[in-house]
């Protein structure tokens, strides 16, 4: 019979053959069983899946002892869904002590570059080697948690801050599969321990903060944000003013790392839900995602475009006056650059009837900062998809008020000839100076002497002149005399 040495938090089977010292045994089935001695089984089956075998260096290793286990952990979990009264107060500690062992562990480094150089679509994640394993556990785990018999009062003496803070470091795994399994249990687990949500939040607080000022790298940070979006939607209201800041010094800096289209729809979300709870955080969000805006990253603009028009759709009223100005300011930038896709997505903020219906009641504001570049690109971007899209923009300003479009082209023309008569001015101004410089006497003099002490040989930079490469340069005979030459013999 398999016993589980708890002094020692994992023990791992790396024998050459199935004659190993830690052998498992294949222990009967559930329903060849009697119930009274089911209990003792099943603690006797959780013992047996304490064993760790070697997947990595050699997976055709104990391929027998690896089917024993894989069939209990599988047995197990059919087990406490189909049957109640199963998870008895020995099971607790057994199942999570289980747990622990074959979960916890060091994860290996990162195989994957890091930053704007990862490509989820094209870099590989390093998939776990004992996943046939590792999959059937955090099943059985998920099932406990969930289980109608699973009583969270004596599941919290195992269920501790440690367990947490070690359950939270897997986020990192490159394994996509496994992050996904960790986000509903992490998740499960904040929904019955109440004394560990606490806990949780400011954990993955220091998770974000580490992301975000010291490594830049991170794998489940869109898992972590998953899990928050869920949280902040049970958030009560008010807002304490502890998830407040969490929103403006976490949530929004992690918009500024290089690596922001992994997890930005996850992120995204988030914020629109915090704004759906207090209308009044929309003011520092907006100027925030301002301060933050890409300079010369235009895939990155186009997504502050996406998230900023999801916000755009739960504004109220009240608050978009208090950030159209510069909100439009940034958005005519993006109409005249020069990045088709940028341009494109700001101006299709036109075609998003809340958004038109905020900008006809503020249009006296707006169509002021916005015209110019309108006008200017309509004639002038590259794109003729931007040229029609621009129109539809205009077209849709003049339908709005005639009026104000009229003085808005009006000015603009005059501000333009303003510009132009400026222009000519400064270079009138710079000819006659130059003009006065020419008509000085001593500026001839210097002119003439600059050429007496001109150089035969033009040099194109500073380093010193190698005297070898100009005699060569003045023996030289070009090929055309040489084939003159030639002709004449």
């Amino acid at each position: 019979m398999l016993t589980c040495n708890k002094a020692g938090i994992r023990m791992v089977v790396d024998a050459p053959n199935s004659n190993g010292p830690f052998q498992p045994v294949a222990l009967m089935h559930f329903r060849d069983c009697a119930p009274a001695e089911q209990e003792k089984l099943f603690v006797q089956k959780l013992r047996q899946c304490c064993v760790l075998f070697d997947f990595l260096s050699d997976p055709l290793s104990d391929l027998k002892w690896k089917e024993v286990k894989r069939a209990a952990l599988s047995e197990m979990v059919e087990y406490i869904t189909h049957n109640r009264n199963v998870i008895t107060e020995p099971i607790y500690p057994e199942v999570v002590h289980m747990f622990a062992v074959n979960m916890f562990r060091t994860l290996p480094p990162s195989s994957n570059p890091t930053g704007a150089e990862f490509d989820p679509e094209e870099d590989e994640p390093t998939l776990e080697a004992a996943w046939p394993h590792l999959q059937l556990v955090y099943e059985f785990f998920l099932r406990f948690l969930e289980s109608p018999d699973f009583q969270p009062n004596i599941a919290k003496k195992y269920i501790d801050q440690k367990f947490v803070m070690q359950l939270l470091d897997l986020f990192d795994s490159e394994d996509p599969r496994e992050r996904d399994f960790l986000k509903t249990t992490l998740h499960r687990i904040y929904g019955k321990f109440l004394g560990l949500r606490a806990y949780i939040r400011k954990h993955i607080n220091n998770i974000f903060y580490r992301f975000i000022y010291e490594t830049e790298h991170h794998n489940g940070i869109a898992e972590l944000l998953e899990i928050l979006g869920s949280i902040i939607n049970g958030f009560a209201l008010p807002l304490k003013e502890e998830h407040k800041i969490f929103l403006l010094k976490v949530l929004l800096p992690l918009h500024k790392v290089k690596s922001l289209s992994v997890y930005h729809p996850q992120l995204a979300y988030c914020v629109v839900q915090f704004l759906e709870k207090d209308s009044t955080l929309t003011e520092p969000v907006v100027m925030a995602l301002l301060k933050y805006w890409p300079k010369t990253h235009s895939p990155k603009e186009v997504m502050f475009l996406n998230e900023l028009e999801e916000i755009l759709d739960v504004i109220e009223p009240s608050e978009f006056v208090k950030v159209m100005e510069p909100l439009f300011r940034q958005l005519a930038k993006c109409v005249s650059s020069p990045h088709f896709q940028v341009a494109e997505r700001a101006l299709y903020y036109w075609n998003n009837e809340y958004i038109m219906s905020l900008i006809s009641d503020n249009a006296a504001k707006i169509l002021p900062i916005m015209f110019p570049a309108l006008y200017r690109n309509s004639k002038t971007h590259w794109n003729k998809t931007i040229h029609g899209l621009i129109y539809n923009a205009l077209k849709l300003f003049m339908e709005m008020n005639q009026k104000l479009f009229d003085d808005c082209t009006q000015q603009f023309r005059a501000e333009k000839n303003k510009e132009k008569a400026k222009s000519k001015e400064r270079e009138e101004a710079w000819i006659k100076i130059e003009n006065l410089a020419k008509s000085n006497p001593q500026c001839k003099l210097q002119q003439r002497d600059q050429r007496k002490d001109r150089p035969l040989v033009r040099r194109k930079s500073d380093l010193p002149q190698d005297i070898y490469t100009a005699n060569a340069l003045e023996t030289h005979c070009r090929a055309d005399d040489m084939i003159a030459t030639h002709d004449g013999l």
